[in-house]
């Protein structure tokens, strides 16, 4: 008797797991870069630790996983047929990521006004290199759920066809991982 049961299958669109794989593999050497780095000059990357604020990144660490968590309902809703709650929900990450843009901005001001910039210290210049190289995949992950937010409200998804909205998760989720990673490499770990 032949099985029933669908075959198993990558969620998302396979040129976005490329991508995601390759971005995952940049961000991967300029973490290593970074420890030896910080290997080399530890007082330096102490000192400059000691000047971040923990309390916005930890903020936007929780902004980050509330908002992959909300892409995931999002995600489960429309595959019951529920558009209108999956946009909400895709409504919700939106407003997650706006709060981490906004909460970096600040940051970025704060140290602006210091007189921080690339050319600083090393530890300035991967801070600024691998949060504001971050801070881009933030923009088009949120432009890609504006995307999906505004289809999904039509109706344009629902148990049919999530395959867009599984694709953006798995870019959102990607962001996420990101900075869980590079917020306690870069803020906390001594």
């Amino acid at each position: 008797m032949p099985s029933t049961a669908a075959a198993p299958r990558l969620r998302g669109d396979l040129g976005v797991w490329l991508v995601i794989l390759l971005e995952l593999l940049t961000f991967a050497i300029l973490f290593v870069a970074f420890a030896f780095a910080r290997t080399r000059e530890l007082a330096l990357f102490n000192a400059g630790q000691d000047t971040l604020n923990r309390q916005a990144g930890a903020a936007n660490t929780v902004l980050l996983i509330t908002g992959s968590w909300c892409v995931a309902c999002a995600v489960r809703a429309v595959q019951r047929s529920a558009s209108a709650a999956g946009a909400r929900w895709l409504l919700a990450a939106l407003a997650c990521g706006a709060a981490f843009v906004a909460v970096k901005l600040a940051e970025y001001a704060q140290k602006i006004d210091a007189g921080v910039d690339f050319s600083s210290n090393t530890f300035y210049l991967f801070y600024l290199m691998l949060t504001g190289f971050h801070f881009l995949h933030v923009l088009v992950g949120m432009l890609a759920l504006a995307y999906l937010w505004a289809k999904t409200r039509r109706g344009a998804y629902g148990a049919h066809d999530v395959h867009a909205l599984e694709t953006g998760a798995a870019f959102w989720h990607m962001v996420d991982l990101l900075w869980i990673v590079l917020f306690p490499l870069v803020y906390v770990m001594r």
